[in-house]
């Protein structure tokens, strides 16, 4: 299992207990209700994070919440948050414009190893707001292509609407680099929708073409997704040892010390977010 004695924060000289102030460089509306803000550290310092950590951001009277990083370490000079307005701290931080300050702890967590993904065919699956930090991994493989094998990303929202990313998806879809698959819930009536399949994620994953032996998935999303896309990556061939996910818990303090994030003997915000699905298996109440 692999439990962390010292969070990456401590390991990096990152912000642990103290928040940082740290600017709004920029917004960018995703959904009516998703805003990408782009941040920047004081005097140009990099966060120092990597693919699948998260941070705590917080307002002043308006408390602290847990958010993925949405951007790649190997974009300097900013990171990057997609958050949705779903509370009193995310509903405070959509109000605040270019120029405003916002403290950031962290970075926190478990990552996805790029070593250990190196020359694997990565087939990176994201529903609804999980398409926020394998962003990350995303941009990661985009900007490092030469380190990793076939690159597949299949993504799934409630409706053409719900997507995030959209210049994202597009540019991911025409490049070299990526095969790209999406798939909606549902359309409205009276909607567009001729970029994929619509029904649920796991209709993506039948018709992929694997080397099994050389694969590994990555998934993120929403809890009631994740047993149904393993069960499809099973029949697929992939193991335990194969599949690496990113589990969905609020993380109120981010270094082990709240008990909020518990699953049985695992804290999710320094043994987690990522995890092999093999290190969890068995484990009540994680997948």
């Amino acid at each position: 299992m692999s439990v962390m004695t010292k969070t990456i924060a401590e390991e990096t000289g990152g912000q642990i207990y103290q928040p940082l102030l740290c600017k709004i460089g920029s917004k960018r509306v995703l959904t009516p209700l998703e805003t990408l803000f782009r941040i920047e550290l004081p005097e140009g310092r990099e966060l120092g994070h990597r693919p699948g950590q998260f941070v705590q951001v917080s307002i002043l009277g308006y408390g602290e919440a847990p958010i993925s990083i949405s951007s790649s370490p190997t974009r300097k000079g900013y990171f990057e948050l997609g958050v949705r307005n779903a509370g009193t701290l995310t509903g405070a931080m959509h109000e605040l414009k270019e120029g405003d300050k916002i403290g950031i702890r962290g970075p926190f967590g478990t990552f996805f190893d790029a070593e250990k993904l190196a020359g694997k065919d990565l087939v990176l699956i994201a529903g609804g707001c999980g398409l926020a930090p394998m962003r990350s991994l995303i941009q990661y493989c985009e900007d490092r292509p030469s380190e990793f094998g076939k690159l597949t990303i299949l993504y799934g929202a409630k409706t053409p609407g719900d997507r995030l990313y959209k210049e994202d998806l597009v540019e991911w879809g025409n490049s070299n680099t990526f095969a790209c698959n999406y798939a909606v819930d549902g359309v409205p009536d009276g909607a567009c929708f001729d970029e994929g399949q619509v029904g649920l994620i796991t209709v993506l994953i039948p018709p992929l073409s694997l080397d099994v032996q050389n694969t590994v998935a990555v998934i993120v999303g929403p809890p009631v997704m994740y047993k149904f896309v393993i069960a499809e990556l099973k029949k697929k061939g992939l193991t335990e040892e194969q599949i690496v996910v990113s589990l969905e818990r609020y993380m109120k303090c981010g270094v082990g010390k709240c008990g909020h994030c518990a699953i049985e003997h695992l804290y999710c915000c320094i043994d987690g977010p990522v995890f092999w699905l093999n290190e969890i298996s068995g484990i009540r109440g994680a997948i």
